[in-house]
Formats: C-alpha cells, structure tokens, sequence
C-alpha cells in the first residue's frame, strides 16, 4: 500500500470514529487560540459569525520569484465544538481524541492558485492551481506560563501529515503529501491588555508528486532558458512566522502578520524552477464579530 493511500485509508477512518468518539477534555483544549477574540479566563461563544477582509502577498510556490497579491472578503466563522472546530488561526480540523496535553484529530489547509507572468520560469507551462490538504495532526502542549505584568501564554508542538490535492474547480487531482513538523508560541497581553503576538517554526516534507507539480520540467516544457528536470521527493523548506493581534473596537480585531520561508538544502535547488532560497510572506485582515451564540463551548 503507498502512504498515499495510508494515509487515506487514516482520514477515512478519523472521520469514521470522530462521529462517535467524546473528546476525553480535561481543562481547555490544548490548542486553544490565544490570539483571536478567545479569554483563557472565561467560556467561550459554541459559535461566532462575522466578516472578515484584508490582503496577503505570497510566492507563487516555494522558492518562486514571483509573488501573488490576494485581497479577500470572506465570512469570518469560528465554530468550538468537541469535535468539529473552526477558527482564523488554527484552522479547520475535527478532534478524535482530547486530554489536557494531547490533541489528535484530522486538520485541513490549502493555497491558492498562481498565474505566471509570461517572462517567468514557468512561462508556457501549466498553471499552479488552487491546493487544498487534509490529514492527521498531534498537537501537544509543551508548557503554559503566566506573568506577574498579566498575560498568559503557551508553547506547542505540533506534527501534521496531510494528502495535497489540487483543483481548478472542474477537477481534482492527487498531488501526493507533506509532512510537518511544527513548533509554536503564543503570548496574550504582550503590549496591552487583548493583544497577542504568536512565532511559530516549522519544518516541511514532500511527496515526489508534490514536488514534481513544483519543480518537475517534462521534455514537452524544455528549452534553451529551462532545462529538462525531474523532480524528487524530500525537504522542501523551512519557515519562521510572526504576527501580532490587536483590538481594533469591542468587536472588531486587526492581524498583521509575516514570515519567511528558507529552502536551503532543499531537495530540488537544482530545477530551472527553483528561484530563491528565501522568500517571505506578509498579509493583513480584520475580522468584525456580528453574531455569537448563547449557547457555551465545553472548553
């Protein structure tokens, strides 16, 4: 059997157990998000609805030159239920298991799409459609801290190994997996009271598929400025984060945010494809709280 259909076989069967299986909660979750409108201190909303708006600037695809602007107005959900859980910073992802410490469930995650300039690497080849990932995650609380000044904080690591698919929305298409090991750190009351910086390190492996999609040059696509290539399977990159959440009014929070993603000793420095070993990403949003139920979250 390959990974790839492991690893299918682990999410049908997460999401198979998760309709029956109670998260085993002792305390709050151990990835509770300490950057949004969330009080360590007090139970939160089952649910909130708002509006969410702002802008992010990207690399097309690891270690691309070239950079894609996004601006976006979304609906801004953030849903805590004992399984199924939604919010801006920890994403969507459903909780088999929960104790104090440990967190095991399914996470999803995606990119978007990038178009090519004609004058790039890339000019002449297929576009890189929007991606989206699904897959197993761990999550442990290393250690929680609180200071004299106010303010709390946590230290988690986090493992995440998830089946990429692409899609231009007529069709899909298995793109192979990453794996991803990740370390994060997240303080409230940092500058002022409601505010919250987060810094977070991680580290990302590849399938070959997904790096063939990145940084495979077929002999249809060669010529004198882009060589043939054939892509291989394994590091991909690095990456530091660090962002910083505000109160704008009682119901209105700000995001700005920023990191940069290394890929020195990557696995395919040596494709016509691969253009920076550092590239970096910045993105600014504001999310407005409409609605929020009465109804309390268990943790």
């Amino acid at each position: 059997m390959s990974f790839t259909k492991l690893l299918s076989f682990v999410i049908y069967t997460s999401v198979f157990f998760a309709s029956d299986v109670v998260a085993n909660k002792k305390g709050d979750s151990p990835d509770r998000d300490f950057g949004s409108f969330e009080n360590v201190s007090e139970s939160q909303p089952l649910w909130e609805l708002g509006v969410g708006s702002g802008a992010v600037d990207v690399p097309n695809y690891p270690a691309s030159g070239e950079r894609n602007f996004v601006p976006f107005v979304v609906p801004y959900l953030v849903y805590r239920g004992d399984i199924f859980r939604a919010s801006g910073n920890s994403g969507v992802r459903a909780v088999v298991l929960e104790t104090s410490d440990f967190e095991l469930g399914l996470s999803f995650g995606g990119a978007f799409s990038a178009d090519s300039d004609d004058n790039s690497v890339r000019a002449g080849m297929p576009e890189l459609d929007f991606l989206f990932e699904v897959g197993p995650q761990l999550i442990y609380r290393v250690k929680d801290y609180e200071f004299k000044h106010g303010g709390n904080a946590r230290l988690k690591a986090r493992l995440q190994a998830r089946a990429v698919y692409s899609t231009d929305f007529e069709r899909v298409d298995e793109r192979g997996f990453v794996v991803e090991p990740m370390l994060s750190y997240q303080q409230r009351g940092v500058f002022f009271e409601d505010s919250s910086v987060n810094a977070g390190l991680s580290f990302k492996f590849a399938s070959e598929e997904l790096q063939d999609y990145y940084y495979q040059v077929d002999p249809v696509f060669a010529n004198s400025n882009r060589m043939q290539y054939d892509a291989k399977g394994g590091y991909l990159g690095a990456e530091l984060s660090l962002g910083f959440s505000f109160p704008v009014r009682e119901k209105i929070r700000g995001f700005l945010g920023g990191s940069a993603q290394f890929h020195q000793g990557a696995a395919n420095r040596g494709s016509p494809l691969y253009e920076e070993d550092i590239t970096y990403s910045v993105g600014l949003r504001f999310v407005w709280r409409l609605f929020e139920s009465e109804a309390k979250a268990n943790w």
